[in-house]
Order: C-alpha cells, then sequence, then structure tokens
C-alpha cells in the first residue's frame, strides 16, 4: 500500500511539473528566418494545444495558424548553458485572449509584422514563448514577446519564473501551517474526545463483564 500511495504522488507530482513547464514562460534566443501562414486541420489530439483564435473571430476546427521559423541557439540546463551549435525551431503566433493561459495576448497580428521585418535582418532575437514543440502531432511554442538583443551569448534571467516559484514555495508553506494548527485546533481535540469516550466505554463493558462474571461464579 505504501508503493502505491508513493507511485500515485510521483505521479501526480510529475503531471503537476509537466503542467508548469507546458504553462510558465521560457526564453529562446534565436534569428528570425521567415514567417508563414498555414492552413491547420485541429484534430482530437492536438486541439488542446493550440490557442483560441484571433480575438473576436470565430474559432472552427480549420483555420489559418501563423507560424514563425527561426535558427535557435542551443542550450543547457534550461537555457542557462549555452551552447556552439543551432537549430531549426517553429513557433505559432495565436492570440490567448482573457483565457488560459492567462497572458492576455491579443496582438498576434502586430507580433506577426514584427516578425516578418525580422526575417529581413540578421538580428538575434529573446523569443518569450510557452509550449511544446513536436514533430509527431504537430505542436508548437506560442510567441508571446519578442525583442532585439546583441548577440546569442546574451544570458537571459527568468525572473518570473523565480518569482513564481519563491511564492509558490512561500504559500505552500503557509497552506501546511495553516493545516497543521487546523488540525492541531479543530481535528486533534476530536479525536481525542473520541477516544477517551471509547476508553471509558471499553472500561464500562469490562466491568460489567466483571460483575457479570462475579454473579455468575456465585451461581
Amino acid at each position: 500500500m505504501a508503493r502505491v500511495k508513493f507511485v500515485l504522488r510521483l505521479l501526480v507530482l510529475g503531471f503537476f511539473a509537466l503542467f508548469l513547464h507546458y504553462v510558465l514562460p521560457q526564453h529562446d534566443i534565436v534569428k528570425v528566418t521567415s514567417t508563414e501562414v498555414i492552413r491547420t486541420d485541429f484534430s482530437s489530439i492536438n486541439r488542446i494545444f493550440f490557442a483560441q483564435a484571433d480575438s473576436g473571430a470565430a474559432n472552427p476546427d480549420v483555420r489559418d495558424l501563423r507560424l514563425i521559423n527561426a535558427q535557435k541557439q542551443n542550450t543547457f540546463l534550461l537555457g542557462f548553458v549555452r551552447r556552439d551549435s543551432s537549430s531549426v525551431m517553429v513557433y505559432r503566433n495565436e492570440d490567448t485572449g482573457w483565457i488560459w493561459p492567462p497572458y492576455f495576448k491579443f496582438n498576434s497580428a502586430d507580433l506577426q509584422a514584427v516578425a516578418a521585418n525580422l526575417a529581413r535582418g540578421d538580428d538575434w532575437v529573446v523569443v518569450t514563448r510557452y509550449g511544446w514543440r513536436n514533430r509527431w502531432i504537430s505542436i508548437y511554442p506560442n510567441v508571446v514577446k519578442m525583442r532585439v538583443v546583441d548577440g546569442p551569448d546574451v544570458r537571459i534571467i527568468p525572473w518570473f519564473n523565480i518569482g513564481f516559484f519563491i511564492f509558490l514555495l512561500v504559500a505552500m508553506l503557509f497552506i501546511r501551517a495553516m493545516w497543521r494548527q487546523f488540525w492541531e485546533r479543530a481535528v486533534d481535540p476530536l479525536v481525542d474526545s473520541a477516544t477517551h469516550r471509547i476508553d471509558r466505554t471499553q472500561a464500562n463493558l469490562a466491568e460489567r463483564r466483571g460483575r457479570w462474571a462475579r454473579w455468575f461464579g456465585r451461581k
């Protein structure tokens, strides 16, 4: 039973970690090479990995999808360690609107124009994005913001993610402390009271059994 609980907790922790890795912002250093718009037919498998259509537009199962093609600087350790190689990367450019994830992005058309202008030059760009790239089910990370930097060796510190995890740790410690106080003030007294009642009931039963045993012993 202990192993089952351990496996279940590990699965919950793993799903939570994957969820955070998908929705939290990440930073890539890239050169934008081109932009394009493709007609996309969403399937039941990859539909959940795409945002809604542009704000104010309908959200059909088949629609145009803005893509930004780039040459990405490879990294280790979630972007903290640079490598001397690069690889291709394809991003999508969709509004998130007011729904999940809460990036409140409404400027995908403007961002596409910025990407098209960057594709004409040779600038290195920091792309802020969320999501995953998977070729098997045709999903792409969604670009949230782009800005020009001096070169591929610039170091980006993910301040938002650092602050988020500090907040998450503090919130977990706070909730744990509140839960322990609640347990000590509300649950423990009830458990102690129930235990005392059970002990008194068992003592009374033992006493009555002793009386009956002594009474029958006289007979």
